[in-house]
């Protein structure tokens, strides 16, 4: 079974790019896609065979986010329970035999790292909503997460230690994540790999492969021997994210 997760960067604009082209071509059983920027009535993407679950921000043209499946879900559950976040449509929870798989979009914070108390208090929120739900089934944990972990994910991390996204705060928040049982699936198979997922649209930045690895698939420890491979799509463009990849065997 393969599972896509994909900043798109507004759903409306990625489609104008290509997005429709990659989803036929994958042919993914699952595609996770975050900041997609459309209520219902903005949505014009409905592939075949697929069911879709929008859970868009409060604000319009900001945040939202998607889950198109072909396996059908036992539950659907839209934030988790705090209005600040869920006003923004940043978590969807779907629920399925084995596991649960929880597609999100962290809050960035912000130029002058504005919004980081704020972005302190969704990661603790959303370690303890993912260990709740751990203690029930298996979690896969994917999307645009806001954070290069470790210096091998940045390209320049020695300019970069008080930008968004590379503060020691939020870097520590993702430790205290996998030591509390959660496994960054990409470093787990590619431990000394240099790869990114992210790119500045400034100073040719992608052309350069400046660039910041910021989106993950993270499993609890007790299903990562269920996960076949990951993929890094480096060459998809239609963002300023490229997409990543899961395999997980089919009886996951």
């Amino acid at each position: 079974m393969k599972i896509i997760s994909w900043n798109v960067a507004g759903l409306r604009a990625c489609l104008n790019k290509g997005l429709d082209r990659f989803v036929s071509s994958e042919k993914a059983d699952i595609y996770c896609f975050q900041e997609t920027k459309v209520t219902e009535e903005q949505n014009m993407f409905h592939p075949i065979g697929y069911k879709e679950y929008l859970y868009p921000a409060e604000k319009k043209g900001y945040s939202g986010t998607i889950v198109y499946t072909k396996v059908d879900p036992i539950e659907v559950k839209y934030g988790i329970g705090d209005i600040e976040y869920d006003s923004e449509g940043r978590t969807i929870t779907l629920e399925f035999d084995n596991y649960y798989l929880v597609n999100c979009y962290v809050p960035n914070s912000k130029k002058e790292l504005e919004r980081l108390e704020s972005r302190m208090r969704f990661e603790d929120l959303m370690r303890d909503y993912l260990l709740n739900l751990s203690k029930k089934k298996n979690v896969i944990y994917c999307g645009d997460l806001n954070v290069a972990h470790e210096e091998i994910d940045i390209k320049n991390p020695s300019t970069n230690h008080f930008s968004a996204g590379f503060t020691d705060e939020e870097r520590n928040k993702m430790t205290e994540l996998l030591d509390s049982g959660f496994i960054d699936t990409y470093r787990y198979f590619n431990p000394e790999v240099q790869k990114f997922t992210w790119w500045s649209y400034m100073h040719q930045a992608r052309l350069k492969d400046i660039g910041w690895r910021i989106d993950y698939f993270i499993v609890n420890k007790d299903f990562i021997n269920n996960v076949i491979s990951t993929n890094i799509y480096t060459e998809v463009e239609g963002s300023d994210h490229c997409p990543i990849g899961i395999e997980i065997k089919s009886n996951s």
